[in-house]
């Protein structure tokens, strides 16, 4: 029999939060982001899952770009860091891609092109990673109209502190976007937790991302609060059973050592397999339909889990985010956050999907 480690996604989940995003922004269209994987949920399932109803898709790179593509998928594809030489904006061209642009060499790269292209200006509002100040994004959208190879000019940026509702900074990045208004082009500013919190940044185009896979953007609000529903759930089963005495520790370092008898139930997962090393003592995983804490160091195949106050079996079932256990709730024990968890699980999990 196989090792059980599998991620369930489910589609259906998938399609409502993606919805959810619509019908928070009805005016807007909604790029779906599904850059590093689709955040570790495969991206070509993610991608055919949703092109029935997504106005388009975002990712990172070029490359990303090309293997949705290649997998079939027709809807527009925007690149969010845009192209890192003249080749992949050739690439960009024969493939039909939406290219942001955030430095000069990038609009010198686009020269001699032919072809239709849409551009989207970065502009860098205040989080200071990519893009144009404000008093440069005229003279960027000038040059652009001047070439060839552009179709279409559009401007976006990107909030540092929108996960904190009523946070000023958030006000001020909205405002250097509005000082461009005159310039009367179509604008991109939302992400997930904009999406649910910041109405007046919503523009012509959302970028709903983490959202779309049932996590919470915002700090402090639950994801069924917020009405999103989990796509993944993490499992695997209980390979071992047994009980030590007080006194007798579990795993790598002796990290904990029973004060009384304690059932231990060993989980096939671990680091190996993308779990968390970070993982506390305490974090949850469900077992026969209970919450258990996580005991001992999480080592690279298993993790050991105190089933004490429960009656678990050989081979039962262990969750370790999604149905009945927030991934939010795992993230928090793990001083990570969700995006990270989703993204680090490795080639050993089997993925099952639902709602085709």
């Amino acid at each position: 029999m196989a090792r059980a480690t599998q991620a369930i996604i489910n589609l259906h989940a998938l399609r409502e939060n993606y919805q959810l995003a619509k019908t928070s922004a009805a005016n807007s269209r909604a790029y779906a982001v599904i850059k590093a994987n689709a955040y570790g949920h495969g991206v070509l399932q993610v991608a055919n899952a949703l092109s029935g109803m997504a106005d388009g898709f975002a990712v990172t790179c070029v490359e990303e770009a090309v293997e949705l593509r290649q997998g079939g998928i027709l809807l527009p594809v925007l690149v969010l860091e845009g192209a890192m030489d003249e080749q992949e904006c050739q690439i960009a061209l024969d493939l039909d891609l939406e290219l942001v642009v955030h430095q000069r060499q990038q609009v010198a790269w686009l020269k001699d092109k032919t072809g239709s292209l849409r551009i989207w200006i970065k502009v860098d509002s205040g989080m200071h990673r990519l893009g144009f100040a404000g008093a440069e994004v005229p003279a960027v959208a000038s040059d652009l109209r001047n070439l060839g190879c552009v179709s279409q000019v559009q401007l976006m940026s990107h909030f540092a502190c929108a996960d904190e509702e009523g946070h000023a900074f958030n006000d001020y990045q909205i405002q250097q976007m509005q000082i461009l208004a005159p310039m009367k082009l179509p604008w991109s500013m939302s992400n997930s937790a904009a999406i649910l919190s910041l109405p007046q940044a919503h523009g012509d185009l959302i970028r709903p991302g983490i959202m779309l896979f049932g996590s919470s953007p915002l700090q402090g609000r639950d994801a069924s609060d917020l009405q999103l529903s989990h796509v993944m759930t993490l499992q695997s089963n209980v390979i071992a059973l047994h009980t030590i005495g007080a006194g007798e520790s579990v795993g790598y370092g002796q990290t904990f050592v029973a004060t009384q008898d304690t059932t231990i139930a060993v989980v096939a997962i671990g680091y190996g397999d993308g779990y968390p090393r970070s993982a506390k003592p305490g974090t949850p995983v469900v077992i026969a339909g209970q919450k258990c804490p996580l005991v001992g160091r999480v080592s690279m195949d298993m993790i050991t889990v105190d089933v004490s106050q429960c009656q678990v079996k050989l081979g039962d079932s262990a969750t370790l985010w999604g149905m009945g256990l927030s991934v939010d709730e795992v993230a928090k024990f793990c001083d990570t956050i969700s995006y990270e968890l989703f993204c680090q699980l490795t080639q050993r999990v089997k993925f099952q999907y639902l709602g085709r």
